[in-house]
């Protein structure tokens, strides 16, 4: 008996077929319409990094359990990229004294990450990158949070479907080391403790606090910071409040746009001061959808000098499902409009001439490979979602006429070839012929 190859793919990856890929195009398009409205230009890099580049400043989970990694001829470590944020900043740093300042830059990469693959994880994703680079100021903060508002509008989302959550690096270590009093050498482990804090038990919890040497009084105070984020950083000295960008946004009229919360920390290393997440609300999907923040030391991997970058990556695992839970997917397009059906041979040079007619008018239009009966392609055409046909039979055409059938309302109405692309777009457009 014959073996034949597998037909799954490779565990984490996923197959797109034609109504699916058609959804996430459409859902992906509205996204870069909000950005490119904004100013953002799409860029794009090599799936195949130095290994070094996310050693230096990448979550260690990446780096110890997900990176996909090799060794090629020449014997340089390479790495199928996790995520693009160092990649930009590479070709921020190797093409600075060519660029003018703030650079506003979007991608769509494929990414891959040796996860356990799970709702909401995968090995293999699509991850919509937005980056600017050049501006330390705040109102790079308003323009992120303004813009994720656009973008998650423009996908048909409304207010109460989801939150922008926000916090600072730079205030989450002066809360930990002054408030909580937690030495600085163990601010990085009570960081990761906040992080899973909304994911485990409260026993769970208290047993990791005291795993990482946290007294009962750090642990009462620790919780005390989630409970009430804004009224801990109150206590914090006013220079350093006032040196926050975070602080100053929401001290400003932006503060709507977002909820701070301290215990938005964010894995990668790379992040030095503001970070954020988008959360879902609704409790069938409570969970994070995105997040970013702003790492200004980044591009100082690759160049003395320094260019201060803002930025974040928007999954598409987990934004289809943030979509799909709230019925905002839309319908597939992979219809088509219009098909030309010849009856005998000889009529399939302008059964051709009809379609390119119908394809230069913007029409989705095919024709039958073969002569089949008519009764056969009608169905067909009807099957593949057609609401119209256009039939070159031998009668017609003696006199160069076509008949042009609406599948919608069964009329139809014999027309030159000059009026079929007037005829089949009355057709689409308003179902009569």
């Amino acid at each position: 008996m014959a073996e034949y190859l597998p037909t799954e793919p490779y565990r984490g990856t996923r197959d797109f077929l034609p109504d699916e890929m058609s959804v996430r195009t459409q859902v992906f398009h509205r996204l870069y319409d909000v950005l490119e409205r904004y100013g953002y230009q799409r860029y794009d890099g090599p799936q195949l990094e130095p290994v070094e580049i996310y050693e230096a400043k990448s979550s260690q989970e990446i780096v110890s359990q997900q990176l996909y990694t090799l060794t090629d001829q020449g014997g340089r470590r390479l790495a199928l990229r996790p995520e693009m944020t160092p990649s930009v900043a590479r070709m921020i740093a190797g093409n600075a004294g060519k660029l003018t300042f703030p650079v506003r830059w979007y991608s769509h990469p494929n990414c891959h990450r040796y996860e356990r693959p799970q709702r909401g994880r995968v090995r293999e994703h699509w991850q919509i990158n937005v980056d600017l680079f050049g501006s330390a100021g705040t109102a790079v903060e308003v323009e992120f949070f303004e813009l994720i508002h656009d973008m998650m509008g423009g996908l048909g989302a409304t207010s109460d479907m989801w939150l922008l959550r926000v916090s600072d690096r730079v205030l989450l270590n002066a809360l930990l080391t002054r408030i909580v009093e937690v030495p600085e050498d163990q601010v990085r482990v009570t960081a990761n403790l906040l992080d899973r804090w909304e994911k485990v038990t409260d026993d769970a919890l208290a047993a990791d606090a005291a795993g990482i040497g946290l007294s009962d009084k750090q642990f009462a105070r620790l919780g005390e910071i989630v409970r009430d984020g804004t009224a801990a950083v109150a206590e914090l000295p006013q220079e350093l409040r006032e040196q926050s960008r975070l602080m100053q946004v929401l001290n400003s009229s932006a503060a709507d746009l977002v909820t701070f919360d301290p215990l938005i920390v964010r894995g990668f290393d790379y992040y030095t001061s503001t970070v954020f997440e988008v959360f879902d609300t609704n409790p069938e999907n409570r969970r994070s959808l995105f997040g970013g923040g702003r790492y200004d030391n980044l591009v100082g991997l690759y160049s003395a000098k320094e260019i201060p970058g803002f930025g974040f990556g928007m999954g598409d695992v987990t934004l289809i499902d943030f979509l799909n839970t709230h019925g905002l997917l839309p319908e597939p397009r992979t219809n088509v409009d219009v098909v030309v059906i010849p009856t005998r041979e000889t009529l399939f040079e302008p059964a051709r001439r009809a379609a390119r007619l119908l394809r230069t008018a913007g029409m989705r239009t095919t024709t039958p490979l073969e002569v089949r009966k008519l009764g056969k392609e009608l169905s067909r055409a009807d099957k593949a979602g057609a609401r119209a046909v256009v039939i070159v039979g031998d009668e017609d055409w003696a006199t160069e006429q076509v008949t042009v059938r609406s599948l919608i309302s069964g009329g139809q109405r014999k027309v030159s070839l000059k009026d079929v692309t007037s005829v089949a777009r009355a057709i689409l457009d308003d179902h009569h012929v």
